[in-house]
């Protein structure tokens, strides 16, 4: 860890952002998934993880909830690394849509095409880039992938999993709408099922910082010593992150914390300090653009209190 952050600091910024935020109130659980809307909403966890491998956590950061869209970051750097980030840009792109994470007038507006990898859309046109043989051999790279930036083995849950298959006929016409842009690299529905899968792995607060660490890290899971992406990949997953990584408040993200970060409708968030470490929240109530309230609120105080951001100026306070 950088030797300006003490891990006193770290420590008490985590246990005074999980107590100051538990109070804070707003959002309601997804409910367009059902197994979501079921999740005890009072769940609050708070951790962070440095890039010498350090962990500090408070609440309950270590009971399991649903991956969902941060999944999107560990699928990219598998596209990343299979196509070269110039083909990767060149297919998904790496724009903000302005509209929310589901939106089909996105690709009606972009000719069919995606224009980043962090909405459903160009989620599912990366995961069916990632190179396989067949659909369980894609979905194996995915789930592996997932399980090495966390730091230990990912799990689909099936409940979750069932729960979504049942209810994403709005990404399937998705799917079939890239199909005909020429922006799936498989077949739209396989693509569309192993998408929804790696949305329904299981996950906990601590293993989100795991994952936002390995990129503070230049790839490197600091807790494993495990090179997951290749460091020069970092920096334009980074990008992506700041662009779109809290869909419709990526802009407001950005002003008001300065880091990179990528929520899910499970109620996780994890935001990236490059060469630091990663902060991660997760409370399953959510704002109208489908981040979590709480955790966006513990996230953006543990990164003010350790003077954390991207655009910060040195000696400023």
């Amino acid at each position: 860890m950088s030797p300006a952050i003490a891990p006193a600091a770290v420590e008490t910024a985590v246990a005074d952002a999980h107590r100051d935020c538990t109070g804070v109130n707003g959002g309601k659980n997804a409910s367009y998934i059902p197994y979501l809307a079921s999740v005890d909403p009072s769940l609050f966890g708070v951790a962070v993880v440095t890039v010498d491998g350090q962990v500090f956590e408070a609440g309950d950061s270590r009971v399991e909830f649903a991956l969902e869209s941060i999944s999107k970051v560990v699928t990219m750097a598998v596209a990343l690394e299979d196509l070269g980030a110039e083909e990767f840009h060149r297919r998904i792109g790496a724009d903000p849509t302005g509209l929310p994470f589901n939106s089909v007038m996105a690709l009606e507006l972009n000719d069919d095409m995606p224009l980043t990898p962090l909405v459903n859309a160009g989620a599912m046109s990366a995961t069916s880039a990632v190179q396989a043989d067949d659909k369980e051999h894609r979905w194996r790279r995915i789930l592996g992938a997932q399980s090495r930036f966390a730091g230990r083995q990912i799990t689909l849950s099936d409940a979750i999993n069932t729960s979504e298959q049942t209810t994403n006929t709005h990404n399937r016409a998705i799917a079939w709408l890239l199909q005909c842009g020429g922006a799936m690299y498989s077949d739209p529905m396989e693509a569309c099922e192993i998408y929804t899968r790696q949305c329904s792995t299981l996950v906990n607060t601590v293993d989100l910082a795991a994952m936002g660490a390995t990129l503070a890290a230049g790839g490197v899971n600091p807790v494993t010593g495990d090179r997951v992406v290749s460091a020069v990949n970092v920096p334009h997953m980074l990008a992506e992150m700041t662009m779109e990584g809290l869909y419709t408040r990526s802009g407001d993200w950005a002003y008001t914390v300065g880091l990179p970060g990528k929520s899910g409708v499970g109620g996780g968030l994890v935001a990236v300090a490059p060469g630091k470490l990663a902060i991660a929240g997760f409370s399953p109530p959510l704002d109208s653009a489908g981040n979590s309230v709480r955790a966006q609120a513990a996230v953006g105080q543990v990164a003010a209190a350790l003077k954390l951001g991207l655009f910060r100026v040195p000696g400023l306070p």
